[in-house]
Formats: C-alpha cells, sequence, structure tokens
C-alpha cells in the first residue's frame, strides 16, 4: 500500500474543500475501501475521513424517513422506524456481510462500495472497470457470479449490495451535497450500468458528498420480504436476491415493487414486473407471471445460466412469502 494524506475534518464545507481535489477519496467505516487499498485495487493519495459530521440520524419526517449517510448498517438494521415502517430494509440490511462488518459499514459507505468480481479484485487480470480499455476478464473467464441483464461487452460485472436492492425497491432518493448546495436523485438512477464506462459505477460527481437517504411513506409494511440466494447461510454475496413488497387490499394487489441483486451492474428494478402485477389476485399463478415477465431481455454467460432457472424461481419465492402465501 502506498503512502497516503489523512485529514479528518470537522464540517461538511471542510470535506467538501478537502475532496475537491484528484487522488482524494473519503472514509468512513472503510469496510471495502481498506481492502481495495491492500489489494492495490485503489491508491488514492489523500484520505477524508468523514465520521465527524453530523450525519448519523434516523428520523421520521412529513412525507416519510430520513436516515443519514454516516448510520451503521447495524443500526439502521435494528432502528425501530425502520423495522415498523420500512422492515424491507431491515431485512435487506441483516443479510448483508457479516455482524462485524455491519457494526463498521455506513449506509453512503455501503452505496459507494464496488464490485467483488474477482477479475476486479485481481491486479494481474484485465479489467475495464480498474482498468479502462483493458478488457474483461469475465467475459470469457469463470463468470458465474456475473450478470444477466444490462450487461455490457466492456464489463459484466454485478453490484454488490444488499441495502441497495431494499433501497431501490423502497424508491429511496439520495440526497447529496455539493459546492452549489443540495440535490436529490431517485435511488433507482443513482447506480450506472457499464456500457461504455464501467470504471464509473454511479451519478456522484468527484467534488460530491452523499448525506442522507430518503424513503417516501408507503404501505408495504405488512407485506415485504427479502430473499437472498447464497453459497453459504452468511458472509456471502447474492447468487440472486429479490426485494419484494406488496400493498394487499382483500386479496387483490394494489401495488407492488420488486428489485433484484446479483443480476446486473446496479440494483435491478422490475417495473414491468410490478406493473404486471397491479390488480392481479394474490396467488403463485400471478407471481409466476410476473417472475417470467421479469426475465425479459435477461442473457446468460458460460457459467452463469442457471441464474435464468434461479431468479424467476426467486421472484415467485419472495412474493410468495411477502403475501403471506408461505
Amino acid at each position: 500500500m502506498k503512502q497516503f494524506q489523512y485529514v479528518h475534518p470537522s464540517t461538511q464545507q471542510s470535506v467538501l474543500d478537502a475532496i475537491n481535489k484528484p487522488g482524494t477519496k473519503i472514509i468512513a467505516g472503510g469496510t471495502n475501501l481498506v481492502d481495495l487499498m491492500k489489494r492495490g485495487v485503489t491508491a488514492p493519495d489523500k484520505l477524508v475521513d468523514i465520521n465527524r459530521l453530523p450525519l448519523k440520524g434516523i428520523t421520521a419526517t412529513k412525507t416519510g424517513l430520513h436516515i443519514g449517510a454516516l448510520a451503521l448498517n447495524s443500526v439502521v438494521s435494528e432502528d425501530n422506524l425502520v423495522v415498523e415502517k420500512q422492515p424491507l430494509l431491515s431485512m435487506a440490511l441483516k443479510s448483508g456481510a457479516s455482524p462485524q462488518l455491519r457494526n463498521m459499514a455506513t449506509v453512503g459507505g455501503n452505496m459507494m462500495q464496488r464490485t467483488r468480481c474477482t477479475y476486479f479484485y485481481d491486479i494481474t487480470m484485465p479489467c475495464n472497470k480498474r482498468e479502462p480499455g483493458s478488457g474483461c476478464g469475465a467475459l470469457e473467464g469463470f463468470n458465474r457470479m456475473h450478470a444477466i441483464f444490462g450487461a455490457s461487452p466492456q464489463c459484466i460485472a454485478v453490484h454488490p449490495s444488499d441495502m441497495c436492492v431494499g433501497l431501490a425497491a423502497l424508491d429511496a432518493v439520495v440526497v447529496i451535497a455539493g459546492r452549489k448546495g443540495e440535490r436529490r436523485i431517485p435511488f433507482t438512477g443513482f447506480h450506472r450500468l457499464a456500457e461504455d464506462h464501467p470504471e464509473t459505477d454511479n451519478h456522484l460527481a468527484k467534488d460530491e458528498l452523499i448525506i442522507g437517504v430518503e424513503i417516501p411513506d408507503n404501505n408495504f409494511a405488512k407485506h415485504s420480504y427479502y430473499l437472498k440466494v447464497r453459497d453459504r447461510q452468511s458472509y456471502a454475496f447474492a447468487l440472486v436476491s429479490v426485494a419484494a413488497a406488496l400493498d394487499i387490499d382483500n386479496g387483490t394487489i394494489r401495488q407492488a415493487r420488486l428489485a433484484m441483486g446479483g443480476v446486473a451492474h446496479k440494483p435491478w428494478r422490475l417495473f414491468d414486473a410490478e406493473k404486471a402485477l397491479i390488480g392481479k389476485p394474490v396467488s403463485e399463478e400471478s407471481f409466476k407471471q410476473a417472475a417470467q415477465i421479469a426475465m425479459q431481455g435477461a442473457k446468460a454467460y458460460q457459467y452463469n445460466a442457471f441464474k435464468l432457472k434461479l431468479a424467476p424461481a426467486s421472484i415467485t419465492e419472495a412474493l410468495k412469502h411477502a403475501s403471506g402465501l408461505v
């Protein structure tokens, strides 16, 4: 690991001033960034520690819930407001990483974590995300964990977060501070598909700072479920995950929210499947039909073709749990 400067500013403005320089990275929990530095994947000249900023609050607002960017994953998952109003987020967070990592990881850091693609982490292998123009080792390599939606010839890596899948399903909004003031981005538009620039994971500018996320009130608390299919019960990234939320009235679905993890370069929202569920009865048949609609456009690679069956089965299972059929 190369030597770097370390600063610990105490105000938001001083953070914004510090990060407005090349070679600078923000650090909070460091659960991903430090690993990347140790492996030589990234080598910042300066780290800006933002833990002095007052961004840990979890508060109810007139329209929903505000969660500060420095709120710990472990705290958010157990917070009474979150468990009561947005249980899907709590379930997603508890599915991620390990208790030790959740005790360090922050909401903002979770959003900014990078792919766990083995070709990205191995600096001896080609990776357009790590070194643009070098190629994608996963395309012809061992791509069992890789994307089936929205992939690009430049990159078929997937986004690793469980929390982000939950937030995408809940219509969350990212609150961002910059030198020109605050702005808000719908969560589904925050992360990018790889396209021709896989090195760019999201739409956060280099001189901007995530200060929180906002989740609007909804009627999904009674019928939410997060399903994560993985190789082992804990401390493993998703082969496929599904965040499912339903608003049900007398056995009929009034609203639906669905998002998937482990299948795309970003949390993958299933808008067409959601629309297909509206007005349908709560039944396994309704859920299977929506799952098939969700799979339109899916494309597998040599070692991940199993996801073409696993994904719709997981969507159906998550919806059955959310609705109370099982």
